[in-house]
């Protein structure tokens, strides 16, 4: 495996600075087998403890630098922690820190991960964005570790289930909509965010759209990525909307010397 290959990695698409390393990992190139085919990442989901510790101490010897990787016990919460060392025992859904050789991680199979820095690329961040904590939150706790301004924070919305995909009930989107923080908010997620199915009582639901927009009324502006579907692309990327049992992908972001 060789950082930055296609097959192996998703290295997004943005302006950031030199010296801030993103990564998205893909299922291939590691040794897990069955369901968890190739290269999980993930803990949690049943595979073998010893294939996923492999594939864990592969990634880092890949890495440029060979990063420490904060893992977290995701919970889909809002809880947004500033890390200057790593620890075995942090249960949220982001982290941000300004130490060089840190890796900030979130685990996914379609839920979305949102990459932060900043022009100057002094510090990062990365957030879970599932559709709950993304309805109550953890892009606006994930904005606010930042010192800088707004304007001077860049995004990448990495892989996660399309809106060609996700269909939800009707209680989603309420919750959604009752997470608004103003009525022109309340407007543009009901109609960008939303759009009929032909399920009775569904709606197809936009990750993307809703991400920039809750990204726009923090005052971020420069937003990137967000036209990967871990549905539609199966060679890529773990899907638990369309397999159930699965994998997950690793996306990290670090400050290198």
């Amino acid at each position: 495996m060789t950082f930055g290959k296609s097959e192996y990695l998703v290295i997004p698409d943005w302006p950031a600075p030199a010296n801030v390393r993103a990564l998205v990992t893909t299922r291939s190139g590691g040794c897990s087998a069955g369901v968890f085919s190739s290269n999980n990442l993930a803990t949690h989901v049943g595979d073998s403890a010893v294939d996923v510790s492999s594939n864990r101490e592969q990634l880092v010897f890949l890495l440029p630098g060979e990063p420490e990787i904060q893992w977290l016990s995701q919970v889909h919460g809002v809880d947004v922690l500033a890390i200057d060392h790593c620890s075995n025992s942090l249960t949220a859904d982001g982290c941000f820190t300004q130490k060089s050789n840190i890796a900030c991680s979130v685990l996914t199979a379609d839920c979305l991960p949102v990459f932060f820095t900043t022009r100057c690329g002094t510090c990062i961040a990365i957030a879970h964005a599932g559709w709950r904590g993304l309805a109550t939150g953890v892009l606006q706790n994930t904005v606010a570790k930042f010192s800088v301004t707004a304007r001077d924070i860049l995004v990448w919305l990495g892989p996660a289930i399309g809106p060609c995909h996700y269909e939800v009930g009707e209680e989603v989107r309420n919750e959604f909509l009752r997470y608004c923080r103003s009525q022109q908010e309340y407007e543009e997620i009901d109609s960008q965010g939303f759009k009929n199915s032909p399920g009775k009582n569904k709606w197809m639901v936009d990750l993307y759209a809703i991400a920039r927009i809750k990204l726009r009324y923090q005052g971020v502006r420069n937003i990137f990525g967000g036209d990967l579907c871990t549905v539609c692309d199966q060679d890529r990327f773990f899907s638990y909307r369309r397999d159930g049992q699965t994998g997950r992908m690793a996306n990290l972001i670090y400050l290198q010397h």
